[in-house]
């Protein structure tokens, strides 16, 4: 059994939210010389400042004050050994476009996004294979699992999953992050540790509104439970293990997201349940909820996987054409009768 690496290295950060600041300071705090690379000024000014902090998407942790931060994307990906990438979906394709030439043999990148590309469908890691040179497609690693930015930050303990085409490239992003406070573990399963990170945004809109509406615990489980099914089945159909469905970035993210006070989907959902519209939700929040997004994303790959998932294509529906929620409620408890368990996900779980 491996024990924990003391390697230090140089680590970049491509993004300056939340989720890349949590992890920047991660990093930092390990001993990586860590550089932040961030579009917006304001989190380049805040956390090089005195006040060394980023007031704009993680306000009131102090970063370490190893950590440094760049506008400078040239000078990021010229650092880091490792480089973690931490962007938008819709903007991963663009971005990673200013750094394809740049990239190195020796570095590796690891991608913490989770979504699903609207207009075409694709996971990060399709974009990725996409955009980037296929020389470097070897050197690429996925990070899910539950884990709330702020928390990661305070350094409480959290526990995440890496998956890579390439068994090396996942040790070696393992190594390099895990603490006895962040522990990581590795699979090859990339798309299923995409998928789960991604489709869980969707489900943690549907509880928030259940929960926003008043309906209770046994109406949470079942969306959690039943939406996890939707998953599989979405998952298995792109070529993912079910069990992979079953572990931190399938059943523990969704867990965490749906139900945790932190997570930025959840509270979209509840403002809806409790009657807001989402432009004025949206255009409140200064931090971006994936799942929006990702819910057309999700309902128009199971119509084009011709998969059924009536509780992501009853929350598209809620979401993007303003079908009353309550009428959606009936709808979904109302239809036919049948089997728990998919005969499609068994067969998969036996190979």
């Amino acid at each position: 059994m491996s024990k924990l690496s003391t390697e230090r290295t140089k680590v970049a950060v491509i993004g300056g939210g939340a989720w890349g600041t949590a992890l920047a300071m991660h990093c930092a705090q390990m001993g990586h010389d860590t550089l932040l690379w961030a579009r917006e000024a304001e989190v380049v000014r805040d956390v090089n400042g005195e006040r060394h902090e980023n007031t704009t998407y993680l306000k009131g942790v102090k970063c370490p004050e190893s950590l440094r931060a760049t506008s400078d994307i040239d000078e990021a990906v010229r650092h880091g050994e490792m480089l973690l990438m931490v962007i938008p979906t819709p903007f991963v394709a663009s971005t990673m476009a200013l750094i394809a030439d740049k990239l190195r043999p020796d570095q590796i990148l690891v991608s913490c996004t989770k979504g699903i590309l609207n207009d075409t469908l694709e996971t990060v890691n399709q974009i990725l294979t996409r955009v980037l040179p296929a020389s470097f497609h070897r050197r690429l690693a996925f990070l899910s699992g539950p884990s709330f930015a702020a928390e990661v930050a305070r350094g409480l303990p959290s526990v995440v999953t890496i998956a890579s085409e390439d068994d090396a490239v996942a040790r070696r992003a393992q190594a390099l992050l895990s603490t006895p406070r962040f522990r990581c573990y590795t699979t090859n399963d990339v798309a299923g540790v995409e998928l789960g990170g991604a489709l869980k945004n969707v489900l943690a809109i549907a509880c928030g509104i259940s929960d926003g509406l008043g309906f209770g615990n046994n109406g949470r489980a079942a969306l959690i439970t039943r939406g996890l099914v939707e998953i599989t089945r979405l998952a298995v159909a792109l070529g993912a293990h079910p069990l992979t469905m079953g572990g931190l970035a399938g059943m523990g993210d969704l867990v965490l997201t749906c139900t945790g006070d932190l997570s930025r989907n959840r509270t979209v959902g509840l403002r809806i349940g409790r009657g807001e519209k989402l432009p004025e939700i949206i255009q409140s929040m200064t931090a971006v909820a994936e799942g929006v997004l990702t819910s057309r994303s999700a309902y128009n790959l199971s119509k084009k996987l011709n998969v059924e998932c009536p509780i992501i294509e009853g929350i598209y529906k809620v979401i993007h054409e303003g079908v009353d929620p309550n009428q959606m409620v009936t709808e979904v408890m109302s239809r036919d009768l049948r089997s728990e368990v998919d005969p499609e996900v068994m067969e998969a779980a036996r190979l």
